[in-house]
């Protein structure tokens, strides 16, 4: 058996990837990997982040590990009850007067992605803590070819002028300016971009260790910069940050084993639908078939109208997990959709579409899907340290009374659904993707894709795909309008300007039953690789 190692960034791929070949094992590779992904792709990752790591390793053990980004002491249910102009009307959060919840200090939650890297190495890789951020700090100083897909996220003009874009995160703070700019705008692809001021931060923490970013004097030049800019986030909320080890959410679909995340992330309701579409023999519709769409993206509108009202941070609000994830409930579904009576989703905020992940599969048999992100970034950069904080507040209900209501230390809901599906107790598919709440369905179509219709992995990745969170079913452009208009009677379509890309950004491993072989599937809606070893 080879390893292999797929994510959307080539830099981050081959960092890994040279540490499978020097004999790394795959939680070695997926850390590695991410330490470069915060670097080359800075706005979706980094040390001002959070993540979700679904492992399987060798031995058969299954964990599950959060890191997630938590709301500071200094915030209040009520605090945004009476700024709210209106939900954003592609489902990433709600805008705000003064986009407080989405661009600057006041977006910031306490970070977790130093402490759960510093973990997850710990627990179960193999190198040092500095060893896995040496191939980041050599890109952050030396510099990075910026990709044709990165360049053109910073040239991104805004739909809506409550709307941020990325380039909008970076000229708001003029460390981020610095960096980010050049004195004719933004970089181009081809280009190369230096930032020693990340390769610095990351030296020092490679020397003083990870708690340096949490009580050492990092966290003091932290905190004192978030408090002197009005920050939610305190010096006691870092000293104090915990990850926090949970249980895998386990189901099944035809056969098959699928572990995934719990609440308040997106496994749930990953199961929820596979449980609906267990009940119909799927693999006799034409994939992607007006019959087929429609069918599909009812099982995904179901489940997010019990997820919507009801997920949030288990350690605030009681979440009816075993009802979300029962047999009984899918049934329940699956006679209102053969009756063709209506389904009421209410609308609930997501996060912003960004994020990324790495899936990496060792020649041991270790498995890892890592999802980490920073949202779309908050744009803030403490002056010297180089690297972006998170924009989590975003993705909280304004308004008190939620599941996903504000409060101090909570977390608050994402659509992240890293899954490992097992046959015979055998894991044949390792999969994640960045992308919102559409990590969801875009996951759930690869799974399909390769279980029901047989495809190969590279081919479920590449198929293409569609969403429904609410009234209208939405799809990639290589959908057919003939096709659209025999969904059409039967409940809203719309066709989406992009061909690749849009619906999440899947990066999966097929694993053969019989041989072990490896197959890697990346996302060409982004600039994403697979690459095996051995």
């Amino acid at each position: 058996m080879s390893s292999m190692i797929v994510a959307p960034e080539p830099a981050a791929v081959e960092a890994g990837a040279e540490v499978l070949q020097k004999g790394g094992n795959a939680i070695d590779a997926a850390v590695t990997a991410a330490f470069a992904q915060a670097v080359v792709n800075p706005q979706m990752c980094g040390l001002g982040g959070y993540l979700l790591l679904n492992l399987r390793l060798a031995d058969g053990r299954s964990f599950t590990l959060d890191a997630p980004a938590l709301a500071g002491a200094k915030v209040t249910p009520t605090m945004w009850q009476d700024i709210v102009i209106g939900p954003n009307p592609f489902g990433w959060g709600y805008f705000l007067q003064g986009k407080v919840n989405d661009l600057g200090y006041q977006a910031i939650c306490t970070p977790g992605w130093v402490k759960g890297m510093a973990e997850i190495l710990a627990r179960w890789g193999s190198l040092s803590w500095a060893e896995t951020m040496a191939p980041a700090v050599r890109l952050a100083d030396e510099g990075f070819m910026v990709t044709e897909h990165l360049a053109a996220r910073w040239k991104y003009e805004r739909l809506y002028q409550e709307e941020s874009t990325l380039l909008d995160y970076i000229t708001a703070n003029p460390e981020a300016s610095r960096i980010y700019l050049k004195e004719s705008g933004p970089y181009n692809a081809g280009e190369t971009l230096r930032n020693p001021d990340y390769a610095w931060t990351l030296r020092r923490l490679a020397e003083r260790g990870p708690e340096d970013f949490y009580q050492g004097e990092l966290a003091q030049q932290i905190a004192t910069d978030l408090a002197t800019n009005d920050s939610f986030v305190t010096a006691e909320d870092l000293a104090g940050y915990r990850f926090q080890d949970v249980a895998p959410v386990v189901g099944s679909y035809r056969g098959y084993k699928i572990v995934t995340v719990g609440p308040p992330h997106g496994g749930p309701t990953l199961l929820a639908i596979l449980n609906i579409l267990e009940g119909y023999d799927l693999a006799a519709l034409e994939h992607n078939s007006a019959d087929y769409i429609y069918l599909v993206a009812m099982a995904m509108k179901a489940a997010f109208a019990d997820r919507n009202p009801y997920l949030g941070d288990p350690n605030f609000v009681e979440v009816p997990l075993a009802w979300m994830t029962s047999k009984e409930r899918a049934a329940e579904w699956r006679q209102q959709i053969d009756a063709g009576q209506p389904i009421n989703v209410a609308f609930n905020v997501t996060e912003p579409p960004d994020t990324t992940h790495v899936t990496v599969v060792d020649q041991a048999g270790n498995c890892v899907a890592l999802t980490h992100s920073l949202g779309s970034s908050s744009g803030v950069i403490t002056p010297g340290l180089g690297f972006i904080y998170n924009n989590s507040m975003v993705n909280f209900h304004p308004w008190p009374g939620h599941p996903n209501s504000i409060a101090p230390g909570k977390g608050r809901t994402t659509g992240m659904a890293p899954a490992i599906i097992f046959k015979d107790d055998k894991p044949v598919l390792v999969i994640g993707s960045p992308g919102a709440t559409r990590i969801i369905t875009a996951n759930l179509q690869v799974i399909l894709n390769h279980l029901d219709f047989g495809m190969s992995i590279q081919e479920a990745v590449l198929a293409p795909r569609f969403d429904c969170q609410g009234d209208v079913i939405k799809c990639q452009a290589r959908i057919p309008e003939m096709i659209c208009a025999q969904v059409r009677p039967k409940h809203p379509i719309q066709r989406l300007p992009q061909s690749h890309g849009g619906f999440a950004l899947v990066h999966a491993i097929a694993i053969d039953p019989a041989s072990s072989r490896l197959s890697g599937g990346a996302d060409t809606g982004s600039d994403g690789m697979a690459l095996a070893v051995g």
